[in-house]
């Protein structure tokens, strides 16, 4: 590798590195203005039906802290994403073309509405289904409800964030068909495995009851098929630029 080439490298080093300086700077601010206002949204979900109206109790003296660093650290991530959502495409742009750069920067606002969807999915569906069967499995047996303030929350943050980023399946399928890392023929081959994956994801993240996993695999099948689809524009539309792209200048992309 001569010198040109191994600066070239470290100036791509530097700048990965600047970027996640500043995605960090973003994330501890945003996490200051979520402690600020954890109280009012931890207030907000405990008044919510859907808790179910079980009382929530504090079974040691650091909880209540533990839980306002939790929602810090969630308002945190939701306000730092579409941030580092820019910053990722800032980094790889210099290696596309004008036109995917304007396509691909518009991923960043549908990621960040797909990862809000999904956290809806989770806490408006998944959520209640979950509370409602431990909740019945406590009354079957003659217990009376009663959670630690950072147990519940912390079970909701592991039932609903996960929805948040698999949710972002289509995007990310579309991005990295853009990269031309993925295409629709390599996702239709990748099915059974994927459809695989998906079911256990969701068999875990659901009771033991077969509805719930019916009512959570459908949606994320859902959204492989979508991503296949969507690849398969993508794929078709890059066809036809990089045919355009040789009658133009002459020579084969590939």
């Amino acid at each position: 590798m001569s010198d040109s080439q191994e600066m070239t490298v470290v100036e791509h080093l530097a700048e990965l590195r600047r970027r996640i300086i500043w995605v960090l700077v973003v994330f501890l601010f945003s996490m200051g203005i979520g402690l600020y206002y954890a109280g009012d949204v931890i207030e907000y979900l405990k008044a919510s039906p859907l808790a179910g109206g079980v009382p929530l109790k504090s079974f040691d003296p650091s909880d209540v802290l533990r839980v306002y660093m939790q929602f810090s650290f969630v308002i945190g991530l939701i306000i730092t994403l579409p941030v580092a959502l820019f910053h990722m495409w800032r980094f790889v742009s210099p290696g596309l073309r004008p036109q995917e750069k304007r396509v691909t920067l518009s991923f960043i606002p549908a990621a960040f509405f797909l990862f809000l969807i999904g956290l809806a999915f989770g806490y408006f569906v998944v959520f209640p289904m979950i509370m409602q069967f431990m909740t019945g499995i406590a009354m079957g047996i003659q217990i009376d409800p009663n959670y630690g303030i950072a147990q519940y929350f912390g079970f909701l943050f592991n039932m609903v964030i996960p929805f948040g980023f698999l949710f972002e399946l289509p995007i990310l399928v579309i991005f990295l068909t853009r990269l031309r890392i993925l295409n629709p023929m390599r996702l239709a081959k990748m099915r059974r495995f994927a459809y695989f994956g998906l079911t256990v994801v969701a068999v875990t993240l659901t009771p033991p009851e077969i509805l719930s996993d019916i009512m959570v695999t459908i949606p994320l099948l859902l959204l492989y098929e979508m991503s296949i689809w969507l690849s398969r524009m993508v794929y078709r539309k890059q066809l036809q630029e990089d045919k355009e792209w040789q009658q133009e200048f002459g020579y084969d992309t590939e």
